[in-house]
């Protein structure tokens, strides 16, 4: 994959502060979500001393660790997710046609980079973006699409998604 298909967005940056003989030491840490806008993703974290190293550590290795996510009309959610990791806690529920997305800080950020379009999203418990997106990637990796159930069961997705529609 060329890196010109990727966006790339920084959800966020901490300044760590070592104290040593002779003052501080500064570094950086930076959480970085990247993905192709068709339904693939990767979160990386980068530590370095200046910012832009950091920022680059962690796009290398998001792009590295990237994955699939199934997307409904490749615009929204199968269905509702509710997920926690740590104390992160959230919910998002598949929104219809116009909607956009509706969610904010670092959920705003997935959204944006994996192509969901319409989405009502919350983080419920901590506001810690680390804590958020752990929670946010566990709960859209558990989701299930029509196709992953019909093969589970053993039963066409025509007859998966009429049952869901009543």
């Amino acid at each position: 994959m060329r890196d010109s298909e990727f966006v790339e967005k920084l959800v966020a940056i901490n300044r760590i502060t070592k104290v040593v003989k002779g003052g501080r030491r500064f570094g950086f840490a930076a959480l970085v979500v990247v993905g192709n806008q068709k339904g693939s993703i990767g979160i990386g974290k980068g530590k370095s001393k200046q910012v832009p190293d950091a920022i680059k550590k962690a796009t290398e290795l998001a792009k590295r660790n990237m994955f699939k996510i199934p997307l409904k009309d490749g615009r929204t959610l199968h269905h509702d997710i509710l997920s926690k990791s740590g104390s992160g806690k959230i919910l998002m529920r598949s929104a219809p046609t116009g909607t956009g997305i509706i969610a904010g800080g670092a959920m705003r950020s997935v959204c944006e980079v994996l192509g969901i379009q319409d989405v009502v999203a919350k983080s419920l418990g901590s506001a810690n973006p680390h804590n958020v997106l752990k929670a946010l990637i566990q709960g859209l990796k558990n989701q299930s699409s029509p196709k992953f159930l019909s093969t589970l069961r053993g039963k066409k997705i025509s007859e998966i998604i009429k049952q869901r529609e009543n």
